[in-house]
């Protein structure tokens, strides 16, 4: 099984080499919390489990290498990034907050990496009806 060699980063992307000597990459846009690092916190790192995950302790993020087989780009044409073009003020942070999700997991929704089951879907929307509500009731 092949693992996890080097890592590093380049232009907007998140780039492994792999004891198989493949190079593999996913857009950083898919994951905030890296793309907002500091290029300090992003060398900090430590490879998991036996050289099959990535861990960032500082900025509390985990990436798995099969997270790199993935061959799509993010695609931003999804009913949850529509919702945040619409209200482009809301913070992704704030929103992920109040439904008690991590904020990678709704930026991957947001970049078409991961699909929402129709229940998050519609946690989501109840979330922004209630942003809604608060800022009408202000």
């Amino acid at each position: 099984m092949e693992t996890i060699k080097n890592l590093w980063f380049e232009g907007n992307r998140i780039y492994i080499k792999t004891t198989d000597d493949r190079i593999l990459s996913r857009p950083l846009e898919a994951y905030p919390e890296l793309e907002e690092a500091t290029a300090e916190q992003r060398s900090n790192f430590s490879l998991e489990d036996d050289g099959l995950a990535i861990r960032w302790e500082q900025i509390d993020v985990d990436m798995h290498i099969s997270s790199f087989y993935e061959t799509s780009e993010p695609n931003t044409q999804n009913e949850v990034a529509a919702m945040f073009r619409r209200f482009p003020w809301l913070n992704v942070s704030e929103v992920a907050r109040y439904l008690n999700i991590n904020k990678s997991l709704m930026a991957r929704y947001i970049y078409g990496i991961s699909k929402p089951s129709a229940k998050r879907i519609q946690e989501i929307r109840e979330a922004f009806h209630y942003f809604g509500r608060e800022l009408e009731s202000a």
